[in-house]
């Protein structure tokens, strides 16, 4: 009888068999012209594509985002105008371990979303902490190598770690977070979002407005203690992953409240910290979260790999009423990440399903490796050009990717005003924010890092750093590490 649904190889011919490999005789070798063998094994070898250099472990899911708040008077970026809907993608991830890395290390949690919007894809790219580590995308490299693996031995290297962060001490806010509770998040689902980065948007009368994105999450705020953690790093190393999966195929659906923060464009040069430096969050006493809407994830992925793996992310995709700022780190992102994903997964990943977006594409972009979209032949392939071919619109597009600036390019730090130093923010959340059994863990979690494995000769550095947070925090991480080399 013939099967109705026959095996065939990639370009849809049928095989003779999908058990057996075709040999000269019954001892005879392997024969080469056995091209569905071939073809089986050659593709078995390209399986896999490069893993992200950061944020290689993660998983995710598709959702929708409804917006039942009026942030109109602050864009005109359609996503976000009253009642709309619009379907978006999330990866969760780690940052600093590989493929295979345990979910549960002490780490931040990536947190990318894809909104498929009518006017093409915005993708908002962050974390699930408001800062990060450094403030200069010059530094990015140093700091993700510090966080990886020695050359010699492939371990990962505590003592790499805290020489990197005590010579940059901007990287003290983060860090206070890093060690704290929201380091280890109960579940993908426990943990807020941030957009980190500061954006602009820009409304229908043209009004700009600088904005930082807040996902809270409807869940609760819920963390893993080390113990916990490094539990489940040895018995259950893809915990957060099944964890959403198995939540969203029960029909328990995540959902965070999509909230902003609103700073007016003339407010920026007077503010107290540098409202464009990552490593520090505006104050919700002087910036009051404003209610966007909910986010809610209700569908799995058909295919991890297809889906999630070859999902792409970057902050250069923005669309009409969004926009970007002097933010140094946001700026280096919006090369660096789009340039990651042509490396990765080549030069036309935007034509993957996954990225393509829902809207119309008129691109002057041609050929290339899997090449697979084309227009018109009729179509000119390059602009400008007098035979139909699309022709850019300023009036569609905007301007929001511009702000004013000297005309003169130079290497600058930050301008700092009276409060806006390393550690000060960092302090107040040790001491305003958390209560005392949140910084006694802190306290717990940084002394444990550092006695495992941190070379002493760094001991008075580190202590010098926590002093500069809080001087009480200091004082308890210098004795805890003393009474632990005892």
């Amino acid at each position: 009888m013939t099967n109705p649904r026959p095996t065939t190889n990639n370009v849809g011919i049928p095989v003779a068999s999908d058990d057996e490999s075709l040999t000269a005789g019954t001892q005879g070798p392997v024969l080469l012209h056995d091209h569905y063998l071939i073809e089986k094994l050659a593709h078995f070898n390209r399986e896999r594509v490069p893993e992200r250099v950061v944020h290689a472990k993660g998983g995710g899911a598709f959702g929708e985002l409804v917006v039942t708040g009026d942030v109109s008077a602050y864009t005109k970026a359609k996503l976000f105008q009253p009642g709309a809907k619009t379907e978006s993608l999330v990866r969760f991830s780690t940052v600093a371990g590989e493929q295979g890395s345990p979910d549960t290390w002490r780490d931040p949690r990536g947190f990318a979303v894809k909104f498929y919007t009518e006017d093409g894809n915005y993708d908002l790219v962050g974390n699930n902490t408001p800062v990060f580590f450094v403030k200069d995308p010059i530094k990015f490299p140093d700091f993700i190598h510090s966080q990886k693996r020695l050359p010699g031995s492939g371990l990962r290297d505590h003592t790499m770690q805290w020489d990197f962060w005590t010579l940059r001490p901007e990287s003290a806010h983060q860090v206070t977070w890093l060690m704290g509770d929201r380091g280890i998040p109960r579940t993908w689902r426990h943990m807020d979002g941030f957009g980190s980065h500061t954006y602009q948007w820009v409304n229908a009368a043209g009004e700009r407005f600088w904005v930082k994105y807040h996902f809270k999450t409807n869940q609760g705020i819920e963390f893993l203690t080390q113990d916990e953690a490094d539990r489940l790093a040895g018995t259950d190393p893809d915990y957060h992953r099944a964890d959403l999966h198995d939540a969203i195929e029960r029909g328990e659906f995540p959902s965070w409240t999509l909230k902003v923060q609103i700073m007016p464009v003339a407010e920026a040069e007077g503010y107290r910290f540098n409202p464009f430096d990552l490593t520090k969050v505006w104050s919700q006493r002087d910036y009051p979260l404003i209610e966007v809407g909910t986010w809610t994830l209700n569908r799995n992925p058909r295919n991890f790999f297809a889906e999630i793996e070859q999902a792409a992310f970057a902050p250069s995709n923005i669309v009409p009423g969004i926009g970007l700022s002097p933010d140094k780190m946001l700026l280096g992102r919006v090369f660096s990440y789009a340039d990651a994903h042509r490396y990765r997964i080549g030069a036309n990943h935007a034509q993957l399903p996954v990225n393509a977006p829902r809207n119309e594409v008129n691109s002057y972009s041609k050929d290339g490796a899997m090449r697979y979209s084309f227009n018109d032949p009729g179509t000119p392939v390059y602009a400008p050009n007098s035979f139909g071919g699309p022709h850019a619109d300023p009036q569609a597009a905007g301007d929001e990717g511009l702000w004013e600036f000297g005309t003169e390019a130079v290497r600058a730090g930050y301008v700092r005003h009276a409060e806006d130093d390393d550690f000060g923010q960092a302090g107040t959340l040790v001491r305003e924010v958390l209560d005392d059994a949140a910084r006694e863990r802190l306290v717990g979690n940084i002394v444990g890092h550092i006695l495992g494995g941190t070379a002493a000769a760094l001991y008075e550095r580190i202590f010098e750093y926590w002093s500069n947070v809080d001087a009480d925090l200091g004082k308890k991480v210098e004795e805890g590490v003393r009474a632990g080399r005892a």
